[in-house]
């Protein structure tokens, strides 16, 4: 149960405790948030003593009555303007106006309750008072939600650019400083060295845009009736040389031509990251075999590897934002750890989803549901 805390400021003493009364035996549920709300209330009965009691302790709430003895509600409002108070404020007053209810809402008012009032009336302002905090909180703690996952997304992303940069940056100084003898194959294998690092930054910038567009949904799609058949023949076609260098078959099991409704870039980011982690990750003479079927609607992609494979923990943390499996199998892989996270999201976008199992030693297999757009 969350508890809002009130100050009610009136130079009336009735008003003051009736108001108290009220609100220390009201509860307000709030089903959309899933709270519970209860008040805990104080009391003040001038501008003045209001003032001090907002610098020291500033309320959730605070109900104003506008003409007191001494300085106005509304001048008790200008008065705490600069310190922007984390609270929401009600305006009580008997003498309501459209001069008065736009110089309260400049001054940062949310509402106003006329006198005479009734306890029904106080209890509707209060529940729409309370809603308004509540959603106000609930922007407040998704923003600073945001900003974390941001620091934490730039900081793995700087770590993970750091490595290849400073094994570059290693490399062209021996390059340049001759360091290495006079044997030119050896600044050969450095140089290799340095194209391979750079292709791997490469790709973690082009997964990283893949995943930004997707997440941000800022990408133009385009929907359409798309050959899946196609696609994943595609993307063997890409990732043959690479396969026939090392003596992997690929090979791919369909009865005949699968079409969704789909954006075919999509597609694409799909069959390239499971097509690419099938041969990368695989042995040498192995195979990959690709199984496309559609079943009431839905499109389901299998890619079967019979690669390193990984343990169940592992299984579980693949799919997650720069998570890449580190072992004495994987040390000359490199990946920049977003594809997978990338067809996990662009699954969910067709209602979809993504699964794994797999086998030390034995092999992977990727499941992938997609149902059309």
């Amino acid at each position: 149960m969350d508890t809002i805390k009130v100050l009610v400021v009136d130079d009336e003493l009735g008003i003051r405790a009736s108001i108290s009364r009220i609100l220390t035996r009201l509860t307000i549920v709030i089903p959309e948030h899933d709270s519970e709300v209860n008040f805990e209330v104080e009391t003040a009965e001038t501008g003045e003593q209001a003032l001090e009691m907002l610098r020291a302790a500033p309320p959730n709430i605070l109900l104003l009555d506008n003409k007191l003895p001494g300085i106005s509600g509304i001048e008790v409002l200008e008065e705490v303007e600069p310190l922007n108070l984390d609270m929401h404020t009600v305006i009580i007053t008997a003498y309501a106006s459209i001069e008065t209810a736009v110089r309260a809402t400049k001054r940062g008012a949310y509402d106003m309750l006329p006198k005479p009032f009734t306890p029904a009336e106080l209890k509707g302002v209060l529940e729409k008072v309370t809603r308004h905090l509540l959603v106000s909180r609930r922007a407040k703690e998704l923003a600073a939600e945001k900003r974390k996952v941001r620091f934490q997304f730039i900081s793995v992303l700087a770590h993970e650019l750091k490595a290849p940069i400073n094994a570059i940056e290693g490399y062209l100084r021996i390059v340049k400083d001759k360091s290495a003898g006079d044997k030119p194959e050896v600044y050969e294998e450095l140089m290799e060295r340095c194209l391979v690092r750079t292709e791997y930054m490469r790709k973690m910038i082009s997964d990283l845009l893949d995943l930004t567009r997707i997440e941000s949904g800022e990408r133009a799609r385009k929907v359409e009736t798309c050959n899946v058949t196609e696609a994943a023949q595609e993307a063997i076609h890409t990732f043959a040389p690479e396969a026939t260098k090392r003596d992997i078959v690929i090979e791919l099991h369909a009865d005949k031509p699968v079409e969704m409704k789909a954006d075919r870039t999509e597609l694409d980011i799909v069959f390239n990251n499971l097509v690419s982690n099938a041969v990368k990750y695989n042995r040498e003479n192995g195979r990959v075999d690709i199984y496309l079927t559609r079943d009431n609607g839905t499109v389901i992609i299998t890619v079967k590897d019979t690669g390193i494979g990984m343990e169940e923990d592992e299984c579980k943390r693949i799919f997650h934002d720069f998570v890449r499996i580190k072992n004495e199998k994987t040390t000359r892989i490199l990946g920049s750890g977003l594809g997978l996270a990338t067809v996990k999201k662009i699954a969910l976008i067709y209602n979809g989803d993504v699964s794994v199992t797999s086998e030390k030693d034995k092999g992977t297999t990727f499941t992938v549901t997609l149902r059309d757009n």
